[in-house]
This record gives structure tokens, C-alpha cells and sequence, in this order.
């Protein structure tokens, strides 16, 4: 009886310990997303939008060197934005007649529709648009990549190796810290578990907040590169930004899609012509050395690669962009 009674009051006492929470809870998951800092703000205010299938999709377009026809386009990473070249863009300006840069559809400032199925041929037609809607689709482009982007590039570069019409016509292609072999990618379990949690992955997304999202993220930076506080802010605003968290296990099934499609994606890299160069921040725990790096030398082994200090890791042009911007226009004056 004494035993009975016991069990009633406990389970009474979770039930007011659930009803409690229950408020709490919601107030939880419809906090809005951060306001942008004076450097974001200035960054989507310096920006324009297009319209891609009825989506708008944020870029920047900045002019840079008077008379010189070259022109770069910057391919960001999971799960940030075209934020991640800031540092490097004002020296980009100073080699390039334009500089170009979007966040892809499901990140930053562009829309993030759902549900809907992310795709990285759909991201890859994206920049396609872009370059339409420029009037640039005709001229010769260099690829300037990191981590998601890679994976991106690849595709551009196999459809532009089909001579399709319409296609970008590739001069250059730096890569940088991508995963674009699934055999040596080594995702952070938050990302396992967003990409196959099944019915747990929208649970997840709802809960994640700004601790979750900085703990899981600085440990790809190094030691000594890690964000500061307010960068990491800068973030996750903009993945917060449209409730992109909400999308962001649908956005990882690009890993999936890499498995599926790593015959067309590495075979375009491996029979590469134009000039390709790899830029690597060695202490990356997604792409770790020398796994990697071996792979890459043996897959391509006409791309010349710059091996940056040994303390950066998976975010280069964040945690050494001097470093960064040398190895590329080393590239970019050799040919």
C-alpha cells in the first residue's frame, strides 16, 4: 500500500513537473532568431537578391581592378554562409575585375523552403542562375571553394567536362577543406544525427540553440583560430536567419548524395584539364591528415596543393586568411 502510494505521488509530481515545462518549452522553441551585428547588417545591406524558381537567393557582387577581365566566384561551406569570406574579400577586389559570392539556397540570407529536397545538382544550378542573371554566363570563371562548396564545384566541373549548353565555362578551380572523398570525410556526430535521426532529426533541429551550435562547431578550428564569441554569433544569425535550423538535416543530405554520386563527382576532379589547386589547413578533423591528403595526391596528381601552418584546421580563410589569400594568388599568377 505504502508502496502504491509512493509510485502515485511520483508519477503525480512528473505530471506537474511536465505541465510546467510544457510552457516553458514552447516559449523556448519560438525565441526569435538573434539580431544581426553592425558587421552582418552592413554585409546584407551591401548585397542583392535574385530569384531562382521563385526563391530569392542573396549574393554579393563587388567591382574590384578596373580593365582586368577575371573574375572569381566563392562557394561557401556547411553550415555557414558567403559571410565566411569576408576577410578575404577586400584582397580578392584587388586582383579580380569582379568578386562574387552567394549564400546557397537553405543558408544565410537566401530562403530556406520546407520541406523541400536540398540537392547539390539544385545548388549547382543555382550559381548557374547567378551568372545568368549577371550576364556572365559566357565568361570564363574561376571556382574559389570551401567544405559544402567543394562538392558544388565538383558538380559545375562535371557538367562544364559534358560541354553542355549553358554551363559555366571554368578557367580555375581552387578547392579547400572539403570532404570530396566519402571514404576519408569524417562528419561531428551532431551532423550524424541530424542526418539520420529519421523522426528525432526535426526534434533535434527545434532544440538546438546557440550552446549546441557553438560547442559542436568550434572544435573544427584550431587551438589557436578558434571564433570569438561574437563571431560565432555572426553564425549562427544567419543560420538562425529564415529558421534555418530547421532545415539544416534536410541540407545534410548532401553526404548522402556524395556516397551516391562519387563516380561522376570524383571522376570530374580526376580527369581535371584547366588548372586545379587545393588549399589545406592540416589539423582538420573532418578531412584529417594524412588520410586525406594522400588520397588527393594520388586521385589528382596534377593539382598543386598549398599546405597552410599546422595548427589551422577545417576553416582556413577564417583562422589564416593572409595565409589563405597568399596560397591563392600563388595559384592564381602561376598559369
Amino acid at each position: 500500500m505504502v508502496r502504491r502510494d509512493r509510485l502515485r505521488r511520483m508519477r503525480e509530481w512528473w505530471v506537474q513537473v511536465g505541465l510546467l515545462a510544457m510552457p516553458l518549452l514552447a516559449a523556448y522553441l519560438h525565441i526569435p532568431p538573434p539580431q544581426l551585428s553592425p558587421a552582418l547588417h552592413s554585409w546584407k545591406s551591401s548585397g542583392k537578391f535574385f530569384t531562382y524558381k521563385g526563391l530569392r537567393i542573396f549574393y554579393q557582387d563587388s567591382v574590384g581592378v578596373v580593365g582586368s577581365p577575371e573574375i572569381v566566384v566563392l562557394l561557401h561551406g556547411f553550415p555557414t554562409s558567403s559571410y565566411d569570406w569576408y576577410k578575404i574579400w577586400e584582397g580578392l577586389t584587388l586582383r579580380f575585375h569582379r568578386v562574387i559570392a552567394l549564400d546557397f539556397l537553405g543558408f544565410g540570407f537566401s530562403d530556406k523552403p520546407r520541406p523541400h529536397h536540398y540537392s547539390i545538382f539544385e545548388q549547382a544550378s543555382i550559381v548557374e542562375a547567378l551568372l545568368r542573371h549577371l550576364g556572365l554566363q559566357n565568361r570564363r570563371i574561376n571556382l574559389l571553394s570551401h567544405d559544402y562548396g567543394d562538392i558544388v564545384a565538383q558538380e559545375l566541373l562535371y557538367r562544364y567536362k559534358q560541354n553542355r549548353s549553358g554551363r559555366l565555362t571554368i578557367k580555375s578551380l581552387c578547392l579547400s577543406n572539403g570532404g570530396i572523398f566519402p571514404e576519408t570525410h569524417r562528419p561531428l556526430l551532431l551532423q550524424k544525427l541530424l542526418k539520420d535521426g529519421g523522426v528525432l532529426s526535426p526534434i533535434l533541429t527545434r532544440l538546438m540553440n546557440f550552446f549546441v551550435f557553438s560547442r559542436g562547431l568550434t572544435p573544427v578550428f584550431g587551438p589557436y583560430t578558434r571564433p570569438s564569441e561574437s563571431e560565432l554569433w555572426d553564425m549562427w544569425a544567419g543560420i538562425r536567419n529564415n529558421d534555418g535550423n530547421l532545415v539544416i538535416d534536410s541540407l545534410l543530405q548532401y553526404i548522402n548524395q556524395r556516397k551516391k554520386f562519387r563516380r561522376r563527382w570524383v571522376g570530374a576532379l580526376a580527369s581535371v584539364t584547366i588548372p586545379i589547386h587545393f588549399i589545406y589547413g592540416p589539423l582538420d578533423p573532418v578531412n584529417p591528415y594524412p588520410e586525406f591528403l594522400e588520397l588527393y595526391r594520388k586521385t589528382l596528381p596534377r593539382s598543386t596543393v598549398s599546405i597552410l601552418d599546422d595548427h589551422i584546421s577545417h576553416y582556413p580563410q577564417l583562422e589564416d586568411p593572409m595565409g589563405f589569400l597568399n596560397a591563392y594568388m600563388g595559384f592564381i599568377n602561376s598559369f
